[in-house]
C-alpha cells in the first residue's frame, strides 16, 4: 500500500513537470475550415486596469507576467507543431493582448480596436460585438481567424467565460452568431 501511494507521489510529480500539459491536448478543432477561435490573453496578473491606463503606453497597463509570456510561447508553438495556422490573428490594441498575439506566431496579427476591452464601459460592448461580427462575417467561409482579447469580450461573442491563455473554439451560425464547440486550455 505504501508503495502504490509512494508511485502515484511519483506520477503526479512527473505530470506537473510536464510543459503546461502539452501533451495531452487536442487541438484538432482548430484545423477546421472556417474556425473562429476567441482567446482571452495569456497570463496578466490582477484584474482591470490601472487608473492611469493610457492605450498606448504599456507601462500603464496590466501587462503578461514572464509566466503568461511561456505561456503564449507554448500554446503557439503547440498550433504549430500540429501544422495549423490562422490566415488572420484579430487582437485588441492592449499591449497584453498583442504581446499574446505576436508570441503565439500563428499568423498575421490586425488590430482590431472592437476588441478593446469593455471592462470599464460597458455601454460599448453591443457595438463592439456587432462590429466584430459584421467583419467575421466579411471573410470567407472557410477562413480560420484567431481573435485575442479579453474575458468580457470573448463573454460578449461566444456566451462563456474564459482563463487566461484559454482558447474557446467557436462554429459561426447562419445568423452570424458564433456557438462554442470546444475549450483548449495550456494553464501557465
Amino acid at each position: 500500500m505504501l508503495y502504490l501511494s509512494y508511485m502515484k507521489s511519483v506520477i503526479i510529480f512527473l505530470l506537473a513537470l510536464l510543459p503546461f500539459g502539452v501533451a495531452a491536448q487536442d487541438i484538432s478543432s482548430l484545423n477546421t475550415a472556417g474556425t473562429v477561435a476567441l482567446m482571452r490573453h495569456a497570463l496578466a496578473p490582477g484584474g482591470g486596469d490601472p487608473a492611469d491606463f493610457k492605450l498606448n503606453d504599456c507601462s500603464t497597463q496590466r501587462n503578461l507576467s514572464d509566466r503568461g509570456r511561456a505561456q503564449a510561447r507554448a500554446i503557439g508553438q503547440m498550433i504549430r507543431d500540429a501544422d495549423i495556422r490562422f490566415d488572420q490573428v484579430w487582437t485588441s490594441q492592449w499591449c497584453r493582448t498583442r504581446e499574446t498575439a505576436r508570441l503565439l506566431n500563428v499568423g498575421p496579427v490586425i488590430d482590431k480596436p472592437a476588441l478593446n476591452s469593455f471592462f470599464q464601459d460597458r455601454s460599448t460592448a453591443q457595438a463592439q460585438r456587432q462590429k466584430i461580427l459584421a467583419g467575421l462575417a466579411a471573410l470567407p467561409k472557410d477562413a480560420k481567424v484567431l481573435l485575442v482579447t479579453h474575458q468580457v469580450n470573448v463573454s460578449g461573442l461566444a456566451g462563456t467565460s474564459t482563463r487566461s491563455g484559454e482558447i474557446i473554439v467557436a462554429k459561426r451560425n447562419a445568423d452570424g452568431t458564433l456557438s462554442p464547440v470546444d475549450r483548449i486550455l495550456i494553464a501557465p
